[in-house]
């Protein structure tokens, strides 16, 4: 019987082993998506205690929590960060076969070199110690991440973003290069016209300038969007629940927006259509500066209107959709293909039934200039557990090229998610091993090695191209 967690953790054969050891472990990497907040990086925070790291913010934990009965005064509310790691302490050991497992004691022993499993018993040394070492330099934000041998880090921003971290990073001269990402999902949210027309109202604020119509609105978004390719930005992102893809006329858009600024409720078929609008103008955008667009799709986000109204968004209550996904996409990006102003695309899906569609539309819009041009990415949020990820692997290998994937991220606003992408790599080349030594792929360790680089860092270090970012 194998040790939990030892050096071949999920390694099946001695093939994955080599491939794993070898070529994967001592990548570096490229986390393209995540939601680290750019602050605590510029001022290089050494955080408080372990709880401040690892519990706050992480809705994956509070979920388990809430299942395991513990009171959510221990999880977002009052209650002190010693009282809230001890209940989280006595929820680890129900999470067996959860990821939560895996990942909770992968990142103690990676970070603080604590092999100990945690539960109630060993939560008081884990605390202390781990406390005691987040108060050393070594332990500094900055650190956390470099020590981690992570290359580039893209956070995810909001267009009114004065992007004032970034500059200082920069500034610093800090080794790891931290880039933003455009995000506007708040710019095309037309289902709340109230706060809709906030955000417009603090668009034209930054922008210094008055938005009377839907053209001044685009200038001033598209000057935003300039501001951030000033600024070290080359990539976009959008969370939706579908892509949007209903047909407009400019008239019709220019009569919702003025609705919009009215205030006036507007039809679903209007919030579609300008949606749509939106997200065209923005892929169009981004066509044009070569950046790269993603999009993730699927999520029904607050279902608990109670905890909503309590808690507030991002804490544990987002969950898996059913969407309809291929005829607007299909639409959405044919759209673009037509015009020649299809950019680089990365698709990722949260409902596991939508994989294969993923891959095989992304493979529609391909056109043999770039490799891996449009990509199907890695398993997102709820799917980023080994059997998500063997799935994802599994439907990109049967229908598009898995030796072309651009590899793993974390989506994640935790410092200390950075071994999910060693969790990737072993999964990655377990699968691969697991099929040499049965005879479905060829002994043949170099090329087989070769491909496992790739998909871990070479791929992204290529299709992103940051080296030309200074």
């Amino acid at each position: 019987m194998k040790s939990f967690l030892n050096e071949d953790f999920l390694l099946e054969t001695k093939t994955a082993q080599r491939l794993y050891h070898h070529y994967a472990a001592n990548l570096p990497i490229i986390d393209y998506h995540c939601h680290l907040p750019p602050d605590q990086i510029a001022d290089d925070l050494n955080f408080k205690n372990v709880t401040q790291i690892w519990l706050n913010g992480d809705h994956y934990k509070w979920r388990a929590m809430r299942a395991n009965g513990v009171d959510e005064a221990y999880i977002t509310g009052d209650k002190s960060d010693w009282e809230k790691f001890e209940q989280w302490a006595a929820t680890v050991p129900y999470t067996l076969r959860n990821p939560l497992y895996h990942w909770t004691h992968l990142e103690l022993q990676r970070y603080f070199d604590i092999h100990e499993l945690l539960s109630p018993a060993t939560a008081k040394k884990i605390y202390d110690e781990c406390n005691e070492k987040l108060q050393s330099p070594e332990y500094s934000v900055r650190n956390l991440i470099k020590n981690r041998n992570v290359e580039v880090v893209c956070t995810t921003d909001d267009p009114l973003d004065n992007l004032f971290h970034h500059k200082k990073i920069k500034k610093d001269s800090y080794s790891v290069k931290v880039l933003p990402a455009f995000r506007p999902d708040k710019a095309m949210e037309a289902n709340d016209v109230k706060a809709l027309n906030a955000y417009i109202s603090k668009l034209e604020i930054v922008t210094e300038g008055s938005i009377s119509d839907f053209n001044t609105y685009l200038a001033a978004l598209k000057k935003r969007h300039d501001f951030f390719a000033e600024n070290r930005c080359s990539l976009s992102d959008h969370g939706l629940e579908h892509l949007y893809a209903e047909s407009y006329t400019d008239l019709e858009i220019r009569l919702i927006f003025t609705k919009i600024r009215n205030e006036q409720a507007l039809t679903q078929q209007e919030s579609a259509q300008f949606k749509s609008a939106m997200l065209y103008h923005f892929a169009v955008w981004d066509h044009e500066k070569g950046w790269v667009q993603q999009y993730h799709l699927g999520a029904l986000r607050n279902n608990n209107t109670r905890a909503l109204s309590e808690a507030g968004p991002d804490t544990g209550y987002d969950s898996i959709g059913d969407f309809s996904q291929g005829r607007a996409l299909s639409k959405f990006l044919n759209k673009l293909e037509a015009g020649n102003k299809l950019t680089k695309t990365i698709l990722y899906n949260l409902n596991p039934a939508d994989n294969e569609l993923m891959v095989a539309m992304a493979g529609n819009f391909n056109d043999g200039k770039i490799a891996g041009k449009m990509q199907f990415g890695s398993a997102w949020w709820f799917l980023d557990q080994k059997d998500g990820m063997i799935r994802q692997l599994n439907a990109l290998s049967n229908l598009g090229l898995l030796s072309r994937m651009v590899g793993m991220l974390t989506d994640s606003r935790s410092f200390m998610s950075f071994p999910r992408h060693e969790y990737f790599r072993r999964i990655l080349c377990n699968l691969f091993g697991n099929d040499m030594e049965n005879g479905e792929l060829p002994n043949d360790i170099e090329w087989t090695g070769k491909v496992i680089q790739d998909i871990c860092y070479y791929n992204a270090k290529s299709y992103f191209d940051f080296d030309k970012v200074k």
